[in-house]
């Protein structure tokens, strides 16, 4: 098969979570421990450092794998979920994993995905451990999926655990209170491997104690150890706790000696972070005036901020270009979006996309008043049209809206 028919195999094949939602969620790591053992346990041969939360994960992510490669390192990075393209899931110092190795890895473990009933994740993650193995790569920043116990990237041994921050989401999976989410993306945490955590509250710092007791691993709480931090590229007012995590996190890397990083590294990492691994939609200005900016935030914890940094922005009009995914909790966010704004609601080009009808309909019972619109891009064209210079467009909701209009 080429790339194309690879892919198309990949995405029809194997339950993809990004696509179908609940369905295609495996609890459970007896597949993952199957395929590393059909790969010879590429994961044993890997520096990493595991990133879980329920924000901030990314933007951490590519802040620390910057922060690598302006020290000189070759620099692995596993994220999810893809903006535009499957391969960016996959990169090396901002290099995507090559189309070839894809087309071979595929080729050659094809009977054992179907024997295994392997989902895309699982499968996405084997591919990427064997790439970084085969690359040689220094260390590798390694972003969980969703939760952490049972997340297929789970079966790592990395030098540092870090936890972003503990919100609602995913709740049908993870649990309905904090400390029941705390608990899952506390699974990450190994024993005798230091943690750090972005952010905490009671509820939260209890679980993680709880945890690093029985593991017998030192806990680094970022939000009372580190003060200031630098500037960055990122934006957004949510970036500072990324950073300061970022910071606690090279601090013990720094410590464990088996690595070089200089202030000078760090600095220049997170001014750089967008030129070197390629980062997007996070508080992205695609255009002057109207001012507009594209965010990834979708759930209430993520979103009360960014919300919060538009009503500190001077405009005349707030227009506000709205999708959400199908299994989103409208009674959480809708209440957080400001009445005073004029709503584009469109629905996001993939089948758990939410009708756009009924998120308007939603919408209005929490008196947010726009129009329907039959696509992401048919929703902003109307808005640049509606705006005039000094006004401000927002879209947002979802990862896959924001994929839309980049």
């Amino acid at each position: 098969m080429n790339y194309q028919e690879t892919t198309n195999w990949l995405f029809n094949q194997l339950p993809m979570y990004q696509l179908q939602g609940a369905t295609a969620y495996k609890k459970d790591l007896t597949n993952t421990l199957l395929l590393a053992e059909h790969l010879n346990h590429p994961e044993k041969k890997l520096k990493c450092i595991h990133i879980a939360g329920t924000n901030g994960k990314g933007s951490t992510s590519h802040l620390l794998a910057s922060v690598f490669q302006e020290a000189g390192y070759k620099v692995g990075l596993y994220t999810s979920p893809h903006l535009k393209n499957f391969r960016e899931r996959i990169k090396i110092n901002n290099e995507e994993i090559s189309e070839e190795f894809v087309c071979e890895f595929v080729a050659n473990n094809k009977s054992f995905f179907e024997a295994n009933d392997l989902s895309f994740f699982e499968m996405t993650v084997g591919l990427a451990f064997e790439y970084f193995v085969k690359e040689k790569t220094d260390i590798n920043i390694i972003e969980v999926g969703m939760g952490g116990r049972l997340d297929s990237t789970n079966i790592i041994t990395p030098l540092v655990s870090v936890i972003t921050n503990i919100g609602f989401d995913h709740t049908q999976f993870l649990g309905n209170t904090l400390e029941s989410i705390a608990f899952e993306k506390a699974g990450i945490i190994k024993n005798n491997i230091p943690v750090v955590v972005g952010e905490f509250t009671s509820e939260t710092k209890k679980v993680f104690l709880e945890k690093t007791k029985e593991t017998n691993s030192d806990i680094y709480f970022a939000s009372d150890l580190i003060t200031e931090t630098y500037k960055s590229a990122l934006l957004g007012d949510y970036q500072v706790h990324n950073k300061k995590t970022v910071q606690q996190t090279i601090k013990l890397i720094q410590t464990q000696k088996q690595f070089k990083i200089s202030e000078e590294n760090i600095k220049k990492g997170f001014l750089n972070v967008v030129k070197n691994t390629g980062l997007l939609g996070r508080w992205q200005q695609l255009n002057d005036s109207p001012k507009v900016i594209c965010d990834t935030a979708h759930n209430s914890h993520g979103l009360k901020i960014v919300l919060n940094q538009i009503q500190n922005e001077k405009f005349d009009e707030l227009h506000i270009v709205l999708g959400v995914v199908n299994d989103k909790d409208l009674n959480d966010i809708l209440p957080l979006f400001p009445k005073k704004a004029k709503y584009y609601f469109c629905k996001p080009n993939i089948s758990r996309g939410l009708n756009a009808k009924i998120l308007e309909e939603n919408a209005k019972k929490h008196s947010l008043k726009g129009k329907v619109y039959n696509s992401v891009s048919n929703a902003y064209a109307n808005a640049i049209k509606n705006s005039n210079t000094n006004d401000f467009i927002y879209i947002g909701g979802s990862t896959f809206v924001v994929a839309e209009v980049l």
